[in-house]
C-alpha cells in the first residue's frame, strides 16, 4: 500500500490504493479504503463531540483513540496487514454503536480551531483530569484541520462542551525547578517530556503506567498543538503541565493501589503480530492507541537515537 510520509495527512489518491490492493480480499480492501477516506478521524469527531452527552471522559477516550490509531497508521507507515487489524479491532468494537453515529448536516464553523484553542484556555492553568481537557482538544483540532468539512456547529459545541466537562484533578502548587523548553521547540521539548515518561515508568513500577502514558500524550498535545501553528493555545497550558510533571515526580503514594506490571515481551504496536495477540475485545477506553501515537510521534521530533533506545528498552511496560 502506498503511504504518505509523516507530517502528511493525506493517503495516496483511490486510484493508486486500487492498483496497490488489486491482490488484496475484499475485507482487507475495504480496510484499506476506511484509512484512506479518514472514517476513523470522522468517527473519532463524532465520538468527541457526543462525549459529554454521554459519559464524558471514557467516550471522550475513544474518540480521541480513534483519531490517535489514524495518525498513527499514517505518519508511522505501518504495514498493510497492521493497518487492516488496527481499522477491524474499530469495526469490531466502536464503529457501528450510537457513539460514532453521524450528525446530521449543519452550519459550518470558520473558526472550529480557535473556538476549541479559546476554550480550552479557559481552563487558566488549572490542572484538569491528567490533562485530557488539553489531550482532547489537540485530537479534535487535528481531526477538523484534516476534514474541514466535518466543522459543523453541532460538532463544535460538543468538542467545546466537552473541553469544559473535564475535572480540576490533583492541582498541586508546580515546583519552581520544573521548566519545559518551549513547546513551539519540539525537538526540545519531546526530549523534555520522553525523560520525564521514562523516569515515571521507573517510578511507578507496581502501580500501573497510566501517569507514564499521560506524560506522553499530555505534552505531546501540547507540541502538536503549537507544531500546528497555535503555541499561544499550548502555552495557555504550561502551569497545568508544570503541575503534571510535579505530580509524577512525587511518585506513587504507598497507599495506592498497586497494579501488576506487563509481562516482558518484545512487540510492539507498530507489528501486526502485536495487534493480533491482543485479541478482539481488549480495547479498554483506547489508551491502546493513545500512548504509542504519542510515543511514536515524540522519538521521530526528539531525533535521539540514545533517548530512543533507552525507551524502547522499557517501552514493554506501557504497551
Amino acid at each position: 500500500m502506498a503511504m504518505i510520509g509523516r507530517r502528511q495527512f493525506a493517503i495516496a489518491s483511490t486510484a493508486m490504493l486500487s492498483a496497490a490492493c488489486a491482490h488484496l480480499d475484499q475485507i482487507a480492501l475495504a480496510e484499506q479504503r476506511s484509512l484512506h477516506e479518514q472514517q476513523l478521524v470522522l468517527l473519532g469527531l463524532n465520538a468527541l463531540a457526543r462525549a459529554p452527552q454521554r459519559s464524558y471522559f471514557a467516550d471522550g477516550h475513544r474518540g480521541a483513540s480513534m483519531i490517535s490509531a489514524h495518525l498513527m497508521c499514517v505518519d508511522n507507515e505501518l504495514s498493510e496487514p497492521t493497518t487492516n487489524r488496527i481499522v477491524e479491532l474499530f469495526d469490531r468494537n466502536w464503529a457501528s454503536s450510537k457513539l460514532c453515529e453521524p450528525f446530521p448536516d449543519g452550519d459550518h464553523v470558520d473558526d472550529a480551531t480557535d473556538r476549541i484553542g479559546r476554550t480550552l484556555a479557559e481552563g487558566k492553568g488549572v490542572l484538569r483530569e491528567v490533562g485530557h481537557d488539553a489531550i482532547f482538544a489537540m485530537h479534535a483540532i487535528k481531526g477538523f484541520r484534516m476534514m474541514p468539512e466535518s466543522a459543523t456547529t453541532e460538532r463544535v459545541d460538543g468538542v467545546c462542551d466537552l473541553i469544559r466537562a473535564i475535572k480540576p484533578w490533583r492541582d498541586v502548587t508546580p515546583n519552581d525547578d520544573i521548566n519545559p523548553p518551549p513547546f513551539a521547540d519540539s525537538v526540545e521539548a519531546s526530549k523534555f517530556i520522553l525523560r520525564e515518561a521514562s523516569d515515571s515508568i521507573d517510578r511507578f513500577q507496581g502501580y500501573g503506567q497510566g501517569f507514564a502514558g499521560h506524560m506522553l500524550t499530555f505534552g505531546q498535545s501540547l507540541v502538536e498543538m503549537a507544531a500546528m501553528g497555535m503555541p499561544e493555545w499550548a502555552e495557555s497550558c504550561r502551569v497545568a503541565f508544570c503541575k503534571y510533571v510535579t505530580v509524577t515526580r512525587t511518585g506513587p503514594d504507598p497507599s495506592d493501589r498497586k497494579i501488576k506490571d506487563h509481562q516482558f515481551s518484545k512487540l510492539r504496536p507498530d507489528a501486526t503480530e502485536y495487534w493480533k495477540q491482543r485479541g478482539d475485545k481488549t480495547l479498554g477506553i483506547g489508551h491502546v492507541f493513545k500512548y504509542p501515537y504519542a510515543y511514536y510521534d515524540l522519538l521521530a521530533r526528539a531525533n535521539d537515537p540514545v533517548l530512543e533506545q533507552e525507551l524502547d528498552a522499557k517501552a514493554w511496560q506501557l504497551f
